[in-house]
């Protein structure tokens, strides 16, 4: 017997358009789509109804792993709020990132983001988890042991997302040495002669390991059909070399060129929804509001507040009248879903998994109300 669960009453955020109607579930996906109300099933009272949001990038997991410096929290029990916070944000698929070589930070040990995939995998055939859990393997090329941590997941499909990145000085997210001494020596209260030592070894580092590390990853990725995003792209440069090993998602472009010709050359240009809520970057670096402006923002991510994923898109449907709802919602629906190649999910039509959102939102805010994955209630 089919099981059937009526929405009615309903804003629901198409692809170009919101249609006050119902939306009709049957064994997980989406059935039917019709205007007007229905006199059966969940009365919306006019909420909105959107898809349920796809996250890419998003820290969040690594802050209940490891919640203090040297502290290290139940993995099961991390995953688990991990999860709760996503759903209730609207989240339905979610990208953990897991970090692959250690640096001057310390970063983790060999086999530990192993271990947390396997409690991820773990935890969802438990039975555990809302969201549907996929891994976002955050690659810094200048460390010396990225490839080994990186074979720890040579033969895992959940991977899908490998990201290459280099946060030496000098390189891109911080060019500038002004940036640099305020995120590191500042915030690890180095002495000058300390930080002169720190920024020697990361720079001789990335001298030497960055450019043979991010052709060896770049080539493992296109032989696995893994999507390879580039983070921090600051230059003209850095995006023919994007281009070069074939990557579709521009993180976090740190500069106007980066972004405008990331975006020319086909690539989806992810910024932080956090950045759009506060009007600028935490790092400094440009704001995503000004890429919005010009038409390149294509995808953003919650980076470190999950809530933040559904309420960037009413600030910049609000704030900008070349934004509508529905173009604003595509930036964490259906874009990054199609970046990755999630062709099931990310737009409300017939045949779609019902990975669903009831939203409400009259001013500020939005609050979420309930969410459905492949039309199970989860929230």
């Amino acid at each position: 017997m089919l099981k059937e669960t009526v929405l009615s009453n309903a804003r629901i955020v198409l692809d170009q358009d919101i249609v006050d109607g119902t939306v009709i579930i049957r064994d997980g996906r989406i059935a039917d789509i019709s205007s007007g109300p229905s006199r059966i099933g969940e009365d919306f009272g006019g909420d909105y109804l959107i898809a349920g949001l796809v996250e890419l990038h998003t820290d969040h997991l690594e802050a209940h792993y490891s919640p203090r410096p040297g502290v290290r929290w139940n993995k099961i029990s991390a995953i688990q709020a991990h999860d709760a916070q996503v759903v209730t944000s609207g989240i339905t698929t979610v990208f953990d990132c897991l970090r692959m070589g250690s640096d001057e930070d310390g970063g983790f040990a060999k086999g530990e983001m192993r271990e947390m995939a396997d409690a991820i995998q773990s935890a969802a055939r438990e039975d555990r988890l809302r969201a549907d859990h996929l891994l976002h393997l955050r690659c810094e090329v200048s460390a010396a042991d990225v490839l080994e941590h990186f074979a720890d997941f040579e033969n895992d499909p959940a991977v899908r997302l490998v990201s290459l990145m280099d946060h030496a000085p000098g390189q891109r997210q911080f060019q500038t040495m002004e940036q640099y001494t305020l995120y590191y020596k500042t915030k690890r209260g180095l002495s000058d002669e300390e930080f002169a030592h720190f920024v020697a070894r990361r720079q001789e580092s990335s001298a030497r390991y960055a450019a043979p590390h991010r052709e060896s990853l770049a080539s493992v990725c296109a032989a696995r059909s893994i999507t390879i995003a580039s983070h921090d792209d600051a230059t003209l440069a850095h995006v023919e070399e994007a281009k070069g090993y074939g990557v579709r998602l521009a993180e976090f472009p740190t500069s106007l060129d980066a972004a405008d010709a990331s975006h020319a050359a086909g690539m989806s240009v992810l910024m932080g929804a956090p950045n759009v809520v506060r009007g600028k970057s935490h790092s400094g670096n440009i704001a995503a509001r000004d890429l919005a402006s010009r038409g390149v923002l294509d995808v953003l991510s919650s980076d470190y507040v999950p809530l933040s994923l559904l309420h960037a898109p009413f600030v910049l449907a609000d704030e900008f009248e070349n934004i509508t709802l529905p173009q604003a919602l595509a930036m964490v629906t259906s874009t990054p879903a199609k970046t990755v190649g999630l062709d099931d999910r990310g737009h409300i039509a017939p045949g779609l998994r019902a990975d669903l959102v009831r939203v409400r939102r009259d001013h500020g805010v939005p609050v979420v109300r309930s969410v459905w994955r492949e039309g199970e209630r989860v929230a």
